[in-house]
């Protein structure tokens, strides 16, 4: 399912509910519906950029969480492996990340679900 975050400071973003959840759950918002007051903004941002650059340094936890994810189902080994997806957090929270950083600017809101 995709999240559709939208702000009058920048376009649409969307993204995928799973990729969505950890950045909200992150700032302590519904993934479902919710709004970033752009008095939030300053705060949301800061809690990214340092989520950010943590992944940052732990990259290869990442990884091996996601080699581990990808390696095994639900009913224990799977010998059809899959593809590492290589997509970083920080790359994942970007669009957003930019958007907020522009809804500050301008004194905008942050919207979801609504």
């Amino acid at each position: 399912m995709l999240i559709t975050f939208t702000s009058k400071a920048a376009s649409e973003v969307l993204m995928y509910k799973e990729h969505a959840k950890r950045i909200l759950d992150l700032l302590h918002k519904d993934v479902d519906r919710g709004v970033i007051t752009a008095a939030e903004a300053p705060h949301a941002l800061q809690v990214l950029e340092k989520e950010i650059e943590e992944s940052r340094q732990h990259s290869v936890s990442e990884d091996v969480e996601r080699d581990v994810h990808a390696h095994h189902n639900e009913d224990g080994d799977d010998t059809d492996h899959e593809q590492i997806q290589a997509v970083s957090f920080s790359t994942r929270a970007y669009p957003l990340v930019e958007m907020l950083r522009a809804a500050k600017a301008g004194g905008h809101d942050v919207v979801w679900g609504v």
